[in-house]
C-alpha cells in the first residue's frame, strides 16, 4: 500500500554560526493536501523549506518522499525529484523575460536545437492566463511590477509537474481577485493528488484554503492541527507565545493647515487628475487593486517619475521634485514597497543602513563621523525596538520585521515633513506588524504627515485617519474608516456599485 504521506520531514535540525534555526522539526504532507505552515519571522519556516528545496543542508534529520529516503545536494536535484519551491524572495533573473525565466534551464527548442521563442512565450502565457492578469511575457522581469513578478514566479512553480509544491507568502502582493484565482488553482492541484505547503502571515487565508496547519516558534514545532479544530486566536497565541490584541481604527485627529497639496497630478496612463490634501499629524491611507496607480503616485511625489501635468505644494509653496534626492531635501521621503531591493543595502550593517540618508549631515570635511553615526543608530535601535545582536550585524541577517524597522529608522532620521510608506508590513509576521502599526501612529502623533499605501484592507482601515481609494490611476473614493465597512471600500476599488 502506498504511503499516505507524499512527504515526511523527520527530526530536522539546522544551525548557523551563533544561531539555532531548527531543532527536531517534523512535518508531514498527505497526498492531495494543502498543509499550511505558520510562525513569526525567524521561526524557521523559510529555513525548513530551503532544506526541502536543496538550498541548505540539514545538520540532522531525514526527508522521505513517496516512502523513500532522499537527499538533495542542490536545488536542481530537488526539482528533478518533484519538489517545486516558490520562495518568498523571488528567484527570477531581472534581465531575462518572463517567458525565459519560467523555462530557464529547460527551454523549449526546435528540432534543430534552437530555442523556440514563440512557442515558449505561448506556453508562458498559458500558465499565467488563469490569473486573469495581462503580462507581456516578452518583457524583462525588471520592467514588471512586484505583483506581476510574483505571478510569473508562481507560473514557473506550476510549470513543473511536481509531487510537492511549496508557496512561501505568495499572497503578499496579490489582489483579492488574483488570490482567489491562486486558491482555485491550488484546489485543482489538490484534486490531482499534489501535496502543497502554503506559508502565509495572513491567518484568514489558512482557514480559507488549508486542510492542516503546523505552527513553528523559535525553530521548533508547537503542534500540527486540523484547520477546523483551531481559530485565529489559537494560532496567534501559539506563534507568539502571548496574546496579540488587534487594534481598531485610529481616533480622528485634529488637523491644521495642509502640509502637502496635490492638484490634478497626471502621468501618461498611470495617473489621471489626482488631487488630495494631507495635514500635519494625519495618516492618509491609499488603497486600490494592483494596477490602480498607488505606487505610481508615490513615485511621482518623490520625483522618481516626473508627472506630465499638475501641481505639488509643500507648506503652500509649489514644488516639483526632480529626483528622490531632491524630494528628500524638500522634506518628502518614501519607505519603498520592496525593502530588500530599494530600501536596504543588504551587505551593510544595521548602523550604516539606519543612517544612510543622513551621512552628509554626519560628515566633517567629507568624512563621516563614526561616533555620531553610531550614536544616531543606537538611538534609532532603542526607539524602534529593533532586535539585532549589535549595530555591526549585517541587515540581511535580521528578520523581515526588523529589516523594515531599519528602513523606517533611516527615513525618520531625516526629519522629513511628509513620509510615504508603501506596503509597510509586507512579509512581516503578526507581532512585528502590530509593532509597525504602533510606530506609524507614534510618528503621526509627533506631527509628521503620513501617506500609507497598502493592498491589505484591514491594515489600511486600522491605521488611517482618512482613506483614499484609487482605480485606473484616479482617486475614485474617500472614506473615514471608522464610518465605513471593508465591503464598501473594496466595492469602490473594484468599480462595483453596492445596493
Amino acid at each position: 500500500m502506498a504511503d499516505e504521506f507524499v512527504l515526511r520531514m523527520e527530526h530536522v535540525s539546522k544551525s548557523f554560526p551563533g544561531v539555532r534555526a531548527l531543532h527536531d522539526v517534523s512535518l508531514s504532507v498527505r497526498r492531495g493536501e494543502i498543509h499550511c505552515l505558520v510562525g513569526q519571522n525567524g521561526a524557521g519556516k523559510s529555513t525548513l523549506m530551503k532544506i526541502l528545496g536543496g538550498a541548505y543542508r540539514m545538520d540532522a534529520g531525514d526527508i522521505i518522499l513517496d516512502g523513500e529516503k532522499v537527499f538533495f545536494p542542490n536545488p536542481h536535484a530537488a526539482l528533478k525529484a518533484g519538489i517545486s519551491v516558490l520562495y518568498q524572495e523571488l528567484a527570477l533573473n531581472p534581465c531575462l523575460s518572463a517567458a525565459e525565466n519560467i523555462f530557464l534551464g529547460r527551454e523549449i527548442k526546435t528540432p534543430f536545437g534552437v530555442v523556440n521563442v514563440r512557442r515558449q512565450q505561448q506556453e508562458a502565457e498559458r500558465l499565467i492566463k488563469p490569473f486573469g492578469v495581462e503580462i507581456d511575457v516578452a518583457l524583462p522581469v525588471e520592467q514588471l511590477s512586484v505583483a506581476q513578478q510574483q505571478i510569473v514566479a508562481i507560473g514557473k512553480a506550476l510549470s513543473f509537474k511536481a509531487k510537492v509544491i511549496v508557496l512561501d507568502e505568495p499572497s503578499a502582493v496579490l489582489t483579492v481577485e488574483e488570490l482567489g484565482r491562486l486558491f482555485n488553482i491550488m484546489r485543482g492541484l489538490r484534486e490531482d493528488g499534489v501535496g502543497i505547503i502554503y506559508i502565509s502571515h495572513r491567518l484568514e487565508e489558512i482557514f480559507e484554503i488549508g486542510d492542516r496547519v503546523t505552527v513553528l516558534r523559535d525553530g521548533e514545532v508547537v503542534g500540527t492541527f486540523d484547520v477546523s479544530t483551531v481559530n485565529e486566536s489559537d494560532l496567534v497565541r501559539m506563534m507568539t507565545g502571548r496574546e496579540v490584541v488587534k487594534t481598531g481604527s485610529r481616533s480622528r485627529v485634529e488637523t491644521g493647515e495642509p502640509v502637502l497639496e496635490v492638484e490634478n497630478l497626471s502621468r501618461r496612463r498611470v495617473l489621471r487628475d489626482v488631487s488630495f490634501r494631507l495635514h500635519a499629524g494625519e495618516i492618509v491611507g491609499v488603497f486600490g487593486l494592483v494596477g490602480a496607480g498607488r505606487t505610481e503616485l508615490a513615485h511621482a511625489l518623490i520625483g522618481a517619475d516626473r508627472p506630465d501635468s499638475g501641481r505639488i505644494l509643500l507648506d503652500g509653496k509649489e514644488v516639483m521634485p526632480s529626483s528622490p534626492q531632491h524630494a528628500l531635501k524638500l522634506g518628502i521621503g518614501l519607505v519603498p514597497e520592496d525593502r530588500k531591493r530599494h530600501g536596504l543595502v543588504l551587505g551593510m550593517n544595521v548602523a550604516d543602513n539606519s543612517t544612510l540618508a543622513i551621512w552628509d549631515r554626519l560628515a566633517r570635511l567629507g568624512i563621516v563621523d563614526r561616533r555620531s553615526l553610531l550614536a544616531s543608530a543606537r538611538e534609532s535601535v532603542d526607539e524602534l525596538r529593533i532586535k539585532t545582536p549589535s549595530l555591526s550585524a549585517l541587515v540581511e541577517n535580521l528578520s523581515g520585521g526588523n529589516q523594515q524597522k531599519v528602513v523606517l529608522a533611516k527615513w525618520l532620521a531625516t526629519a522629513c515633513k511628509v513620509l510615504i510608506l508603501d506596503e509597510p508590513t509586507r512579509g512581516v509576521d503578526v507581532g512585528a506588524k502590530a509593532e509597525i502599526h504602533e510606530l506609524i501612529r507614534a510618528i503621526a502623533s509627533r506631527g509628521k504627515a503620513l501617506i500609507v499605501i497598502s493592498s491589505e484592507l484591514p491594515e489600511i482601515m486600522s491605521v488611517s485617519d482618512r482613506l483614499l481609494v484609487m482605480r485606473k490611476g484616479r482617486i475614485v473614493g474617500e472614506f473615514l474608516p471608522a464610518q465605513t465597512t471593508q465591503e464598501d471600500v473594496l466595492a469602490c476599488a473594484m468599480g462595483v456599485k453596492v445596493a
